[in-house]
This record gives structure tokens, sequence and C-alpha cells, in this order.
């Protein structure tokens, strides 16, 4: 189900963007304005983007094989990694460029209605596109603050596209700011200076997603909030003594590993301790259902192992 909304907050922005893209494509021809070239090259990256983060939620969806045991989840931090390299080199990079050129060679001004109406319709179109993915957001969002939720999501489907549309708006307002304030003044460096600003916000925006997924594809683990629910769930076992902390990895956005390794009391019998780690995979999926494999290294007090057993995958 998650799944299925995190596709339509996609299928939004591609349809938004593609829409924008050839409506400021066809505004920055009839005007010759650089900031409305800079917005269309932006809009298009971003329906490029979508699409790549469709075919990474598509692949990573592959079951499990003989190569890849723990399956295909992380594919898509890989796709979100190009995305962002795409944001960086072409959208920021081009738009930096086309600016760079008009604050050399800046063309007279022309009638702004066309970018007007076009910078209107896709602040319109833009604003729908970003409550939606918002709105995903929110349902992950919990407690934690705008920014530390962003950080913490492992979901490239919603962060990814929640970003692109915010950067989206904010460069709506810019190449706004840059045409009006160009046309007031009479001076043709603000619509070039626009351009740069665009390209700057966007190089920014491709950074912050690089570093993200560069922590999700090396295999970020859980929160600290996490991890002291499952160290509490474990002390809760009465046959419990000890346990380590645990080791977590996020193979996708709703797909973890956990590891536990746990000291149990000397008097229990083998069969004793099997119950007492069935009874901790069930609590732990009970109350986080993420961790798809749970692997669970059972010793007694005295350091000799009992039992280990891993959890069997969910669906």
């Amino acid at each position: 189900m998650a799944g299925s909304s995190s596709k339509i907050v996609v299928y939004g922005a591609i349809g938004a963007n593609l829409a924008i893209a050839v409506s400021k494509f066809v505004a920055a021809f009839f005007t010759g304005s650089a900031a409305m070239m800079s917005e269309g090259i932006h809009s298009l990256v971003d329906s490029g983007n979508g699409g790549l983060i469709l075919l990474g939620m598509s692949r990573s969806a592959r079951p499990a094989d003989e190569r890849h045991p723990f399956g295909y989840s992380k594919e898509i931090y890989f796709w979100t990694v190009i995305v962002a390299v795409l944001i960086f080199a072409v959208g920021g990079g081009m738009s930096l460029y086309k600016g760079y050129q008009y604050l050399r060679h800046p063309a007279p001004l022309t009638d702004p209605t066309w970018n007007y109406w076009v910078l209107g319709l896709a602040m319109v179109f833009e604003g729908v596109a970003c409550t939606l993915a918002y709105r995903e957001f929110r349902k992950t969002q919990g407690e934690q603050g705008f920014w530390q939720a962003l950080r913490t999501s492992k979901d490239p489907a919603v962060f990814a596209i929640l970003l692109e549309d915010l950067a989206a708006l904010v460069g709506l307002v810019i190449a706004l700011a840059g045409i009006y304030l160009g046309h007031l003044l009479n001076n043709l460096y603000f619509d070039g200076g626009a351009s740069m600003a665009i390209g700057a916000l966007l190089v920014g925006m491709a950074m912050f997603m690089l570093r993200e997924a560069k922590g999700l594809l090396l295999g970020e683990g859980a929160s600290p909030n996490v991890l002291r629910g499952i160290e509490a769930l474990a002390r809760q076992d009465a046959g419990v003594v000890r346990l380590r902390p645990p080791l977590t990895m996020y193979l996708g956005p709703a797909d973890a590993i956990l590891a536990l390794d746990v000291a149990f009391h000397d008097h229990l019998t083998a069969v004793e301790v099997e119950e007492a780690v069935q009874r901790l995979q069930t609590a732990i999926k009970a109350q986080h259902p993420e961790f798809r494999q749970i692997f669970i290294e059972a010793s007694s007090l005295t350091g000799h192992p009992a039992t280990a057993r891993p959890a069997q995958p969910t669906a």
C-alpha cells in the first residue's frame, strides 16, 4: 500500500513537470529569458528523474535469488544517486552556464506576459505535486521536525520527489523575481542572475541528496530510538540476561536486517532457548515490521552458544 502511494506521488510529479517544462520552453523561446530557459531545463530534468525513481522502485522489488540472497531492495538507493548526479550536472550545471552566458551577453528585454502566465500556472501545478509528496512524507514523519525527518527518511521515492518539488517552487519564485525586477528597473542582468541562483539552488539540493543516498547505499542502520526500543523488548523477556547492542542495516525503505547477540539463563534447555528466540522475533516484528530478517545469536551466561536461529523473511 505504501509502495502504491509512493508511485502516485512520483507519477503526479512526472506529469506536472512535463506539462510545465513544455510551457516554460515555449515562453523562453518567445521572450528570450535565461531564467525561464533554466526553469524549463529544471522541469525537464525533474521529469526524467521521476522516471529513474520509478525504475529503481520496480527493480528493487525483484525477489531474492541465488546471487542476491538478501534481494534487490538497495537498487532504489543506487538510482537515487544517479538522480542526484543528474540534478547536479544537468539541472544545476546548465542553469549556471546559461546564467553566465546571459550575464556576458544579455538579450534585450521583451514583453514578459508569457513568462508571468507560465510561472503562475507552474506554481499551481508544482504546488499540487508538492502537496501530494508532503502528505506521503507526513506518514513517516512522526514527531520529528521537518528537516530531521527528511534526513532520517529511508524512502527516496518520497524524499527525493519532495525535495525536487520544493526546489521547483523556490526556483519559480526566483525566476519570477528576476524577470519582474529586470523589467521594473530596466536592468538586463537580473534575469541572468536569477538563472545562476536557480543553478546554485539545484547544486545545493543535489549535494544534500547525494549525502543522504550515499549513507543509505553504504548500509545505514536504524535510528537510536528504534535501537533502544529493540533493546527494551529483548530485556523484557524473562529468559534474557544480557545482550549486546543490536546491529541493523536498511536494504530498502521497508526492508531491514537485524542481528542480536543475546545471553540467556544457564538453566534454560535448548528447547526453551529456541522458544525465547521465537518470542523475541515475534515481539520485534510486531513493533518493527521493517525487519524482515532477524538473526539471533543465542548463548548462555558461560559464553557457550545455545542456538542461532534466523527469522524467516516476511512478504
